[in-house]
């Protein structure tokens, strides 16, 4: 009897390893890798959730450009730098420990031999929607003489008067790309509609275009050098009205708990504009995307943030902070007098009539 049920278990062994023998076989020619081929898999009781965007497609790391060794060629000449000297006037850095640049914190030189041969592709977004066509011609000649001066950029016009979009003369590895977007009847539903309309076409063009991007107002003008030391991982700017002695609970944030770009009282760090800040390309469809959010989600709760996105950006910066800020020089305007530590106005908005610009008459 013993004898019997041994050679039994010899034949249901040798069947068995037949079996799984065939079926190591097959899934070897299928070129599946062993954990697709698990009978039993672990359950997962807490699953992440699949984040549906507006296109319904997963950002992903597209192994696009990203600041690296900052290496420059043999032979650059340029001022020995100190250890004593350089600003005292003002702060140039957080606590967090992330460059606070203004004139006189960086050499012009040094910055540019390093990013140029990292050779980044810049887009800068603007929209010129209605009567603000009037401030393209002013915005890209003047572009084209201080910004990122010898870098690849491309201008990325969202307009509803595409006719109105003026040829100017561009630097070699330059040019614009025109794309259309539907008038507005508030210069809120303007701001608003930025971050949809800017949302849906770096995620169905510019990311293929470009590396780093900027937001920007046309109703500006570049009058000295905006280079390569305002590019980060992610950077704002200053807003000129609120960084000098204004206390945080002064700076004009959503105050009101109903808004998702709510910042409570006794919270936050600088008071940033919205009118230029950027980033890499994928960390600002990462914040372009959630302004854009955000504001979809007060509207159904039928509120809207008291500066429209540049609420929930300053919500955003806050808990996810800026990799640098960059002093007002970035934007200043032409309704204020330069101040003694406004030492260069690199850009400036321009004096309007927001009556006769805006499309409600400026209410």
């Amino acid at each position: 009897m013993l004898r019997h049920v041994s050679r039994s278990h010899v034949n249901v062994i040798v069947i068995v390893a037949a079996l799984l023998g065939l079926l190591g076989g097959i899934y070897i020619y299928s070129g599946y890798n062993v954990p697709s081929l698990s009978f039993c898999t672990e359950r997962n009781e807490s699953p992440e959730p699949v984040v549906q965007y507006i296109t319904n497609t997963v950002v992903s790391d597209n192994g696009s450009w990203k600041i690296t060794e900052l290496m420059m060629q043999k032979g650059v000449k340029y001022e020995q730098p100190s250890t004593q000297k350089g600003r005292t006037d003002v702060n140039s850095v957080t606590n967090w420990n992330a460059p606070l640049v203004w004139e006189g914190t960086f050499d012009p030189v040094v910055i540019d031999a390093i990013y140029k041969k990292m050779n980044p592709r810049i887009a800068v977004v603007v929209f010129a929607v209605g009567k603000y066509t009037r401030f393209l011609k002013g915005f890209l000649e003047s572009g084209e003489k201080y910004f990122l001066v010898d870098f690849r950029v491309t201008y990325y016009v969202f307009t509803d008067h595409e006719d109105e979009v003026p040829k100017i003369a561009l630097g070699k590895g330059r040019k614009i790309s025109v794309v259309a977007v539907p008038s507005a009847g508030r210069w809120q539903d303007v701001v608003l509609g930025r971050m949809k309309w800017a949302t849906l076409t770096i995620d169905k063009q510019i990311r293929n275009e470009a590396d780093y991007l900027f937001m920007m107002d046309i109703d500006s003008v570049f009058h000295n050098r905006f280079g390569a030391e305002s590019l980060s991982r992610l950077s704002a700017v200053l807003h000129r009205g609120y960084y000098k002695n204004t206390v945080r609970d002064g700076f004009p944030y959503e105050r009101r708990p109903q808004s998702q770009a709510y910042i409570p009282a006794g919270e936050g760090d600088y008071y940033y504009t919205a009118a230029v800040w950027g980033g890499y390309l994928e960390d600002m469809y990462k914040l372009v995307r959630y302004c854009y959010e955000q504001s979809e989600m007060d509207a159904k709760n039928k509120i809207e943030a008291v500066w429209q996105e540049e609420s929930h950006l300053n919500k955003y910066l806050l808990y996810n902070k800026p990799t640098k800020v960059l002093s007002p020089e970035y934007l200043w305007s032409d309704y204020d007098q330069q101040p003694a530590d406004i030492k260069v106005i690199r850009v400036s908005q321009l004096v309007k009539n927001y009556a006769e610009v805006r499309p409600n008459g400026g209410h």
